[in-house]
């Protein structure tokens, strides 16, 4: 018997250190490249090009007066290839590297030390810089239909290269790079806060610092192309894939998610905001559809990796009424000329979206759950700080930087050039020939 207590003793002291030594080998083992991660991650960097140009360009195009066509493609256009260039210059850098609660450190400027063997999990790490450049470059390009039509090209470009260096970047940090905003434990997956709500206020206030255009409220300014919006807002839906699931930075199961999550919302957003315009104007409109669907991308974009899909479908129904009363009434009511409705629906449906996955990642309701010890309550405080600070922080910073813009360059056009039309006053071409 002692014998058999003595083995019994030895193989368990065995066993214990084999599964001590397992422990450390399994902790010290390098990171491996997954081919099909990386594939994937390839798709939707793509993805997410092809939000902005054309998509994110066509949709507020079609938008514009006809007259006004090409300075928008313009302003999209250049700004996501002056910001991918700083992004790799310094952006990366300042977003994932180690600093403090706000802002990282310059290590990694202009990529230094990423090589082709360098990995982020089981991509490259050059992949990653560029999926997150995407993130960087659209952002600010999204606050360009905020102030169309009246705004001088050069402002723009000055404005985007500040706003992503004061803005852009410290939110990312602060929510993505080990900052205040993610080690609090607010859930962001894949930007409403860093990405929309970001984009949304910036727009608002750039609304009401450069002024409505001339002749708004007293004439007519309808989308000069509905047809281009739609296909542009299409674009917008098919890359927000990309965009959404590719946060995951892996090919697995909560990638799958992810997927269902994105087209059940924005599908019940589409159907929500054809309800309320149909009850309230009798009509439902081409635009408020398209809208719509943005309203519901915008709103799943941090919850797709938290909620469940009847938590999609509600949360997308939810943000698109809202969106639906943001554009229509509080407007109206406040009478800024926001041309694309930029606030109303990115701003407005990322702060829907932010609370609502405080409140739909709840178990019972049909997603992943909260962390250990985490209640509803607190998650949903949580949520609602990161709001709040994001609100405050990025209407401060942004007014700044357009005050900053006006005293180097100005801001806006003459009133002659606005109205002959931004084309040819700014970039002496034309959309269209009769």
């Amino acid at each position: 018997m002692k014998r058999f207590l003595s083995i019994s003793t030895l193989l368990g002291g065995m066993l214990a250190a084999g599964s001590s030594l397992a422990e450390e080998v399994a902790e010290e083992a390098p990171a491996i490249l997954n081919s099909g991660d990386t594939a994937w991650m390839i798709v939707a960097t793509v993805l997410v090009i092809i939000m902005a140009v054309p998509g994110l360009a066509i949709f507020y195009g079609g938008m514009a007066r006809s007259k006004n066509m090409l300075s928008v493609l313009m302003q999209v256009l250049v700004t996501f290839s002056l910001l991918s260039v700083l992004w790799a210059v310094y952006g990366y850098s300042l977003v994932f590297t180690e600093g403090n609660a706000f802002i990282g450190g310059l290590s990694k400027a202009f990529l230094s030390g990423i090589t082709p063997d360098s990995l982020e999990g089981t991509i490259p790490e050059l992949l990653f810089v560029t999926f997150q450049m995407t993130f960087a470059a659209i952002t600010p390009a999204l606050i360009v239909g905020g102030f169309a039509e009246r705004i001088k090209f050069s402002a723009v470009l000055l404005f985007m290269v500040l706003w992503m260096t004061f803005s852009y970047l410290p939110m990312a940090h602060m929510v993505w790079g080990g900052g205040w905003i993610g080690e609090m434990g607010a859930a962001d997956f894949a930007g409403g806060t860093v990405v929309h709500m970001n984009a949304g206020i910036a727009a608002l206030v750039g609304a009401l610092v450069l002024g409505k255009r001339i002749g708004f409220g007293k004439e007519a300014m309808p989308p000069h192309n509905m047809v281009l919006t739609m296909v542009g807002g299409s674009l917008l839906w098919a890359g927000w894939f990309g965009f959404n699931v590719g946060s995951e930075l892996a090919a697995d199961g909560m990638a799958g998610l992810a997927v269902v999550n994105t087209q059940l919302a924005t599908a019940s957003a589409v159907v929500g905001w054809v309800i309320a315009e149909w009850l309230s104007k009798g009509k439902p409109s081409m635009l408020g559809a398209i809208s719509g669907a943005i309203a519901g991308l915008v709103a799943i974009t941090p919850a797709c990796g938290f909620v469940g899909p009847m938590g999609a479908i509600v949360l997308g129904f939810i943000a698109s009424l809202i969106s639906f009363w943001s554009v229509t009434k509080l407007k109206n009511a406040l009478g800024y000329d926001d041309t694309m409705d930029v606030f109303g629906v990115h701003g407005i449906a990322g702060i829907v979206g932010a609370l609502g996955t405080g409140i739909f990642m709840a178990s019972s309701l049909g997603g992943v759950g909260y962390d250990e010890g985490v209640t509803m309550g607190h998650q949903l405080y949580v949520q609602a700080v990161s709001v709040g600070f994001t609100v405050v922080y990025v209407s401060i910073v942004s007014y700044i930087l357009f005050k900053i813009v006006d005293l180097v360059v100005g801001l806006r056009v003459s009133e002659e050039e606005e109205r002959e039309g931004l084309d040819t006053a700014s970039h002496g071409e034309r959309a269209y020939h009769s």
